[in-house]
C-alpha cells in the first residue's frame, strides 16, 4: 500500500484530519508536473507521427512505390478514397485498404 494512502488511512481513522495542506499542495503539482511529462514525451510525438503517416496516404498517387503492413512491397496502380490497387509483380494485382499502407521503401532503405 502507498505510503501516503497508508498515512491518510491512520489519520481518519484516529479521527484527526489529515494534516499539512503543503503536502496534499505539491502532491497535486507533482501530479500535474507527470502528466505534462507524459503529454510531452508519449501523448505529443504520437499525435505528430500519426499526422505525417496521414498526410503521407493522402498525398500517394499513381506510381508510387510503398509498403504495406503486411511487409508486401508494391507500386501503386490505381488510387481510390479508400483503397489503393498494387502491383506486386508482373500482372499481379493486389487492392489494398488505405490505413494498410505504411510508406514508401525509400524510407526503409535509409533507416
Amino acid at each position: 500500500m502507498n505510503t501516503l494512502a497508508f498515512t491518510l488511512l491512520q489519520a481518519s481513522a484516529a479521527g484527526a484530519a489529515p494534516q499539512g495542506g503543503q503536502s496534499s499542495m505539491s502532491m497535486l503539482l507533482m501530479m500535474v508536473a507527470i502528466f505534462v511529462i507524459f503529454y510531452f514525451f508519449m501523448i505529443r510525438p504520437q499525435m505528430k507521427r500519426q499526422k505525417e503517416v496521414n498526410n503521407f496516404r493522402n498525398t500517394i498517387a499513381k506510381g508510387d512505390k510503398v509498403l504495406t503492413t503486411g511487409g508486401i512491397y508494391g507500386k501503386i496502380v490505381e488510387v481510390s478514397d479508400t483503397h489503393v490497387v498494387l502491383e506486386i509483380a508482373n500482372d499481379v494485382k493486389v487492392k489494398v485498404d488505405k490505413s494498410a499502407i505504411m510508406r514508401d521503401p525509400s524510407d526503409v532503405a535509409q533507416k
